[in-house]
């Protein structure tokens, strides 16, 4: 086995990730990233057969998910050299090389996980929620989604964005590194981009611009409240929703 190969295998046995959490920050692991730029290289394209399903790619797929403890219904594919840790749930859904997902994880019908993208513990991604991969260059921070946040249906979280931990992301919030997220908690509103503040409550909204052609809509994301810190995750969920009228 080669060492790129090694460090593929190491990926799909989830003992080392692309990203590790230290303190309040998250290191990137570059050689991991590397390797699975090298390991597409490396590889050659040929027919893949599963079940009743046949696939022709250059990456093989997951197998033994009785061993892991993960129950995933067809046709969902999760790709050799991502982790899926026990409890993890796949509908209908997708997670590509890199990936590591944490335990009691929900990935439902429809939604990706991108390249090497991080997905804590007990995180429930929605409907056709798009995880967006960052492979290149090796030292980018890939998308991170910490422990027990919400995602809603159809949002998209891309480009390396950071979501903190027991944040709540409404239907349709589209997060790149370029969107601006507005806190409008306070009395004036207060910009950021590329980071979600732990518990936050999120929905889209636009703000004015000027054009030549005139004014329009350009789309944020608004902080419009923060999910309790309750011992309850499942019934802090439900207040948020319930008290900010997030739509999910």
């Amino acid at each position: 086995m080669s060492d790129v190969e090694a460090v593929i295998a190491a990926l799909d046995r989830g003992e080392i990730r692309v990203a590790d959490r230290d303190g309040d920050d998250w290191i990137v692991n570059e050689d991991a990233k590397q390797a699975i730029l090298d390991y597409f290289r490396l590889r050659e394209m040929e027919p893949i057969e599963l079940g009743p399903f046949a696939y022709r790619d250059k990456i093989p797929l997951k197998r033994n998910y009785a061993e892991l403890g993960v129950r995933v219904v067809p046709p969902a594919v999760a790709r050799y050299g991502s982790f899926l840790s026990p409890g993890v749930i796949m509908m209908p859904s997708y997670v590509n090389i890199g990936a590591w997902v944490g335990p009691g994880t929900m990935i439902d019908t429809w939604a990706t996980v991108g390249s090497c993208a991080q997905i804590g513990k007990r995180v429930h991604l929605s409907g056709g929620v798009g995880i967006g991969g960052v492979l290149e260059p090796p030292q980018s921070q890939p998308v991170i989604v910490e422990d027990d946040c919400f995602v809603g249906s159809r949002a998209i979280v891309v480009e390396g964005v950071r979501v903190e931990e027991g944040a709540v992301l409404g239907a349709g919030v589209v997060l790149t590194a370029s969107t601006t997220i507005i806190d409008v908690r306070g009395s004036e509103p207060v910009e950021s981009r590329g980071r979600v503040p732990a518990r936050a409550v999120v929905i889209p909204g636009t703000r004015p611009r000027t054009f030549p052609a005139g004014e329009f809509g350009v789309p944020c994301a608004l902080i419009i409240g923060e999910r309790s810190a309750a011992t309850d995750r499942k019934t802090s969920l439900n207040d948020a929703l319930r008290t900010f009228g997030v739509p999910v």
